[in-house]
C-alpha cells in the first residue's frame, strides 16, 4: 500500500477498520496469519477494495480460516470454491490456499506454528523473505511477500510515521522494530 493509505483509509468504510485496526499490527495467532496469506494471494491482479469487499465470502469459504480444515479440502471443495460467486474464482489460487493450509501443518511440525518459522526467520531482507516464501509456499510472488509481511509488522511501512495508527502499534513492538543492530 501507498502512504496515500493513511490519508485515504481512515474515513473509508472498509479500508478504514482495516487500516485502523489490523494493518501493520502485530499476529500470532495462526487463523490470522492464513486469512492474511489467502487474502494477499486474492488480491493479486485485483484491488484491496475488491478483497475487502469479498472479506466476508472468503472467510466463509475457506472455513473461518482453520488451517486443518481447508488442508482436508477436496475436489467437491474445489468445484464447490470455483462455483462461489462471492470470492475470486481462480483455480490456482484456490489451489494454492489449500496447499498452503498443508504447508502450514508441515510448519507445525518443524517449528511449533506459523509464527514461530516467521520468527524464526527474522530478519531478513525483502528479497531472501520472497525467496524463502516461494520455496515453501506456491503463489507467493515479491508483492504478496511484501504486503502480507507489512501488513504483520514484520517489515515497516504500513503507516506514515504521522498517522496515529503508527503510534498505537509502536508500543505492540511489532517484529520491524526488534531487529538487532549489528556490534
Amino acid at each position: 500500500m501507498s502512504a496515500a493509505y493513511c490519508r485515504a483509509a481512515p474515513s473509508h468504510p472498509l479500508h478504514g477498520p482495516y487500516h485502523d485496526s489490523e494493518y501493520g499490527f502485530p499476529a500470532d495467532e495462526e487463523s490470522v496469519l492464513f486469512e492474511r496469506l489467502v487474502l494477499e494471494i486474492n488480491q493479486a491482479g485485483l484491488s484491496w477494495l475488491t478483497v475487502l469487499q469479498k472479506r466476508a465470502a472468503f472467510r466463509t469459504a475457506f472455513a473461518n480460516y482453520e488451517v486443518d480444515r481447508v488442508a482436508a479440502f477436496g475436489d467437491a471443495d474445489v468445484a464447490r470454491l470455483l462455483a462461489d460467486a462471492g470470492i475470486v474464482r481462480n483455480r490456482l489460487k484456490v489451489a494454492a490456499i489449500i496447499d498452503n493450509a498443508r504447508v502450514i501443518q508441515q510448519l507445525r511440525q518443524s517449528h511449533g506454528s506459523f509464527h514461530a518459522w516467521l520468527a524464526a526467520h527474522h530478519p531478513l531482507s525483502l528479497e531472501e523473505w520472497t525467496r524463502l516464501f516461494r520455496r515453501t509456499f506456491r503463489f507467493t510472488g515479491g508483492l504478496i511477500v511484501h504486503e502480507f509481511l507489512m501488513s504483520l509488522g514484520y517489515l515497516p511501512g504500513a503507516h506514515e510515521p504521522d498517522c496515529p495508527v503508527y503510534a498505537r502499534i509502536l508500543p505492540l513492538a511489532p517484529p520491524w522494530t526488534c531487529v538487532p543492530t549489528p556490534n
